[in-house]
C-alpha cells in the first residue's frame, strides 16, 4: 500500500461557532496575518460569510486551502453533490481543496459506502481536490476504506487535545496513511490553564496555546484553531516556529484523561 504524502496544511483557521461579521472579521484578519487554510462546514451556517471574507481579501484562489464538511442531512445519493455545489456557490469558488463527511450517518441511515461513493464522485467531477472524514471511529474508517480505498481519504478530523489524545484512532489512521486533523486542540481553553503546559510555556517563553498547538503539529497532526482576537490569531501562528523537546512531549502525553468535549446526542458514534 502506498502511503500518500501529507497534503493538508499543518496550520489552518477554524470557524466553528463564528457567524456574520464576527467570522468575516476573523477570516479577514487571519488572511491578512498569513493564514492560508480555512476550515468551515455546511452546518456552521457561515460559508457565505467566509466566502465574502476570502473574496474581499483579494488573495489568489490557488494560494488558499479551503475545507468544508457535508452535513448528515445531505448524505442521500441525490443530495450530497447538489449540497456541495451550494457550498461552492456560497464560498464563491469552483472547487474545494478538501471536503469532509462531517459526522457518520446516525444509526447508519445512509450506509458509509453510499456517501463515500458520492464524495469520491465529487472528487472525480473536480468539485473537490481531496476528500476525507470527520468524527470517524476505527470501525467507520474501515468501512470508508473498504468503500473508496485509503488512498482517497486525506484525513480524519477528530477532537484531539492533551486531555483526549485519541490514540487508538490515531494509530489506525496513521497505519493506513490517513492524516489526522485535530479540532478543539485547546479543549475550549481548558488545557491553557494546565500547570504542566504552563510550565513548558514558561521554559520556552511561549504561550500555553503555542505549546499545545506545537505538540499536535509535532506529531504530524494538522490543527485549525479559531479566534476572534487579532492578538491570539497572530500569537497562535508562532506555534509553527516552536519545537518541543522529547521531555516536553512526554509530559503532555501524560495529561491524557479521556476528557471528551463533543459528543452530540443522536449523532455521535460509539467512540473507541
Amino acid at each position: 500500500m502506498s502511503i500518500p504524502t501529507q497534503t493538508i496544511p499543518a496550520f489552518g483557521l477554524g470557524t466553528f461557532r463564528l457567524q456574520g461579521q464576527v467570522v468575516i472579521d476573523s477570516v479577514s484578519t487571519g488572511l491578512e496575518l498569513g493564514y492560508r487554510a480555512i476550515d468551515t462546514a455546511q452546518i456552521y451556517d457561515n460559508e457565505a460569510d467566509v466566502g465574502q471574507a476570502i473574496a474581499d481579501s483579494g488573495i489568489p484562489r490557488d494560494e488558499l486551502f479551503i475545507t468544508s464538511k457535508i452535513w448528515i442531512a445531505n448524505f442521500a445519493e441525490d443530495q450530497l453533490i447538489p449540497s456541495l455545489k451550494e457550498s461552492l456557490r456560497k464560498l464563491k469558488t469552483d472547487h474545494l481543496d478538501l471536503t469532509l463527511i462531517h459526522w457518520p450517518s446516525p444509526e447508519d441511515q445512509v450506509p458509509v459506502a453510499e456517501f463515500m461513493g458520492q464524495l469520491l464522485e465529487a472528487k472525480r467531477l473536480g468539485l473537490t481536490r481531496q476528500i476525507g472524514i470527520s468524527n470517524f471511529t476505527i470501525d467507520l474508517m474501515q468501512q470508508a476504506i473498504a468503500a473508496v480505498g485509503a488512498e482517497h481519504i486525506a484525513t480524519n478530523q477528530v477532537e484531539l487535545h492533551p486531555y483526549l489524545q485519541n490514540q487508538k484512532v490515531v494509530d489506525f489512521a496513521t497505519a493506513n496513511g490517513i492524516q489526522i486533523t485535530s479540532y478543539m486542540t485547546l479543549a475550549y481553553g481548558e488545557v491553557l490553564k494546565d500547570p504542566v503546559i504552563q510550565q513548558i510555556a514558561q521554559r520556552h517563553q511561549a504561550t500555553p496555546a503555542q505549546v499545545t498547538l506545537a505538540w499536535a503539529m509535532q506529531q504530524g497532526y494538522a490543527v485549525i484553531p479559531s479566534s476572534t482576537q487579532r492578538a491570539n490569531l497572530e500569537s497562535n501562528l508562532k506555534a509553527l516556529q516552536l519545537t518541543l523537546s522529547a521531555a516536553d512531549m512526554a509530559q503532555i502525553a501524560g495529561l491524557e484523561r479521556g476528557h471528551r468535549l463533543t459528543s452530540p446526542k443522536g449523532i455521535a458514534p460509539t467512540w473507541d
